[in-house]
């Protein structure tokens, strides 16, 4: 078994309720020399994993805000060890910038005792190979807010001002109740736990199904991060959530407003081509030993249905706003068509 503290930041409380602790690297990198780490093109390279939906959501707003030339992007593999995520997609299992097998190195490179979470998005100084942040909570509104000045021409405001307390506020809810709410479903260890998480999840579910009824996105008539926040645990929801976290109260699929909310996204540019379901279920039923003993990977379910007509241009909205798509994605960076 992979140790908890490796991937989930995790603790057990008494309960058996799951916690996630804190990450241990979470200094800002900013643009006005507040912090030790400056907002500097081509110095930092983004460590994702295509299964984690925390990497996902950097992955998708790099790419909505056009950042590919200033932050490079290294992939770990969906399988790791208690050594942590690896490379083990790369020629030789090595990042071919910051020539380390695991991420882990990197984390000790900034704290020779380092012995928290090692966990994904990771920004690395390359100069160093040090972990600048691994703070996943902040690092996407610090990609919105801070980058500006390597912003596509075209970037959409993901972060508007005049909406960041609306914002802030549903992505809390998100956050607790879904986000994390599935991991308290999966990883709790008595029944009451489970069952606490689990009706904290669909009640949530259920609230933001009649928000979107008959509305496109989360806040204002544009994507905006909060709908990046949300999306990415939508999108693992049948291919992981449901069955191997028992989050099986129904499947997406079988809930109407929040599957054509989650099929119009995918089919936007940024979002959908972000998503290597293989990958997902390679990690989630790969690595969590204590919850699927045997390793299978399931075969299931067809994810083809995510590029059926979603329906929700009815609803308005611009997905953009006044920016525009962003272009394909980068050589090395593409993940396989569904088909």
């Amino acid at each position: 078994m992979v140790a908890s503290t490796q991937y989930f930041r995790s603790m057990s409380t008494d309960t058996g309720a799951f916690e996630r602790e804190a990450v241990a690297l979470d200094e800002r990198i900013t643009s006005d020399g507040s912090t030790a780490w400056p907002v500097e093109s081509g110095r930092y390279r983004l460590v994702v994993a295509r299964a984690c939906p925390w990497a996902n959501r950097a992955v998708i707003v790099r790419r909505l805000l056009g950042l590919e030339d200033a932050i490079s992007l290294a992939i770990a593999g969906p399988l790791h060890d208690e050594r942590s995520w690896r490379f083990h997609l790369d020629p030789g299992n090595v990042d071919p910038v910051l020539g380390i097998e695991y991420l882990g190195e990197a984390y000790r490179k900034a704290d020779p005792d380092f012995d928290a979470g090692i966990t994904v998005p990771a920004m690395v100084d390359v100069a160093s190979g040090k972990v600048a942040s691994n703070g996943f909570q902040q690092l996407t509104l610090d990609f919105s807010t801070q980058w500006t000045e390597f912003h596509r021409e075209g970037a959409p405001d993901l972060y508007p001002e005049a909406l960041r307390e609306e914002i802030d506020s549903v992505m809390d809810e998100i956050y607790g109740d879904v986000n994390n709410g599935v991991y308290r479903c999966g990883f709790a260890s008595t029944q009451e736990a489970y069952e606490n998480a689990y009706h904290a999840l669909f009640a949530r579910l259920d609230k933001l199904s009649e928000r979107l009824a008959d509305r496109r996105y989360l806040v204002g008539d544009t994507i905006t991060e909060a709908d990046i926040r949300l999306w990415v645990t939508l999108v693992r929801f049948d291919a992981a959530y449901h069955g191997h976290f028992k989050c099986n109260r129904q499947k997406l699929t079988e809930m109407p407003v929040l599957w054509a909310y989650s099929r119009d996204l995918f089919q936007t540019a940024g979002f959908g081509d972000t998503i290597d379901f293989e990958q997902i279920k390679q990690h989630y039923y790969g690595v969590h030993h204590t919850i699927n003993p045997t390793g299978i990977v399931p075969v299931g379910p067809d994810v083809r249905n995510w590029l059926t007509p979603h329906g929700r241009e009815e609803l308005g909205g611009r997905p953009f706003g006044d920016g525009t798509p962003p272009g394909p994605p980068r050589e090395g960076e593409r993940v396989p068509a569904l088909g």
